[in-house]
């Protein structure tokens, strides 16, 4: 298994649309596994393949508390099953450190496959409901951050960008050292 690196908002290819599976198979299932691995190390409790730069519907989810549930949905598809409404607190890897009330389906029907190519179709609820919509928003290249007014989206946005300056800021000032570093090494050899 393998971490994979997770995309981060705004980058556009968060945007694209996810294109159904045609067949489960082993790459299919060794992705699933991967996407869990990546979403239990950020910590998460939802993963879409969207944000790992693979633009197929799958999502991963795991709403245990004790992260001993891990669900793998592919193509999955909801509906609502009401038309009452609930406001959440949700975060997103692809928005790190970020967290908003976002209105969700308070319960809804879930139809996907599994892992297996079984065929899956359950009612959901709570944190599982609101978990689901927000992973197939990103499908669908949405983010919670679409909900948010336009204003806390740019603040949001301009923080990011500056803390990924920042980092590529510090990732050439390391190299820079390194660099020198060595030259003083070569030099005395």
């Amino acid at each position: 298994m393998a971490l994979l690196p997770i995309l981060e908002f705004p980058d556009p290819r968060l945007r694209k649309i996810a294109v159904a599976v045609d067949t489960v198979t082993d790459d299919i299932r060794k992705l699933a596994q991967d996407m869990l691995e990546t979403m239990y190390a950020a910590p998460g409790i939802g993963l879409a393949a969207s944000q790992v730069n693979v633009h197929q519907r799958i999502v991963v989810i795991d709403v245990s508390e004790e992260g001993d549930d891990p669900r793998v949905l592919i193509n999955p598809t909801w509906e609502p099953l009401s038309d009452e409404m609930h406001k959440y607190q949700e975060g997103c890897l692809s928005v790190p450190e970020f967290y908003d009330d976002v209105e969700r389906h308070s319960k809804i029907q879930l139809s996907a496959v599994n892992e297996n190519g079984e065929p899956i179709s359950e009612m959901a609820e709570g944190l599982f409901a609101v978990c689901i919509q927000h992973e197939l928003d990103h499908l669908n290249g949405k983010l919670f951050v679409d909900y948010l007014s336009r204003l806390k989206r740019e603040r949001i946005r301009k923080k990011l960008e500056k803390k990924h300056r920042d980092e590529i800021k510090d990732a050439l000032y390391e190299a820079k050292l390194k660099a020198q570093e060595q030259a003083q090494q070569d030099a005395q050899a």
